[in-house]
């Protein structure tokens, strides 16, 4: 891993220390790598329930629901109604996302911070990414 994917895997695992301050993992980049690992986990049951052979709903729902348990342990999370954290089934974009409302809240807070403030990775549509591919090269 080079210096620059470094900082900005230690960047996003900052700002979600800060949206989630009772996260019982404390090192930014290692929650960062625990969360890459969940994302990869759960893509691989959507991107194959959308290609086939076909995974019976059930399955899948369990996939999703393991995934949400596992980061809900992470960030110590007890619902994800705040954040509005789901699974997206579509297997084009990222699965582990905050909702479009909670992350343009987060994200405008944060930038009227006199700190600088440290937003939530977001993709086009709005919504945030929890565990984004940060690798540069």
């Amino acid at each position: 891993m080079n210096a620059k994917t470094l900082e900005a895997i230690k960047r996003h695992g900052q700002s979600l220390l800060k949206a989630f301050p009772f996260a019982t993992e404390r090192n930014p980049v290692a929650l960062c790598k625990k969360l890459r690992r969940i994302e990869n986990a759960v893509s691989k049951w959507t991107l194959q329930a959308c290609n086939g052979p076909e995974v019976p709903e059930e399955k899948l729902d369990a996939e999703c629901d393991k995934a949400l348990a596992r980061v809900g342990k992470l960030l110590n999370l007890r619902n994800f109604e705040g954040c509005g954290l789901f699974v997206n089934r579509d297997p084009r974009g990222y699965a582990l996302k905050f909702s479009v409302e909670w992350t343009r809240h987060w994200n405008t807070w944060q930038r009227c911070l006199n700190d600088g403030g440290l937003p939530i990775h977001a993709d086009w549509g709005g919504y945030g990414i929890l565990a984004p591919d940060l690798t540069i090269k």
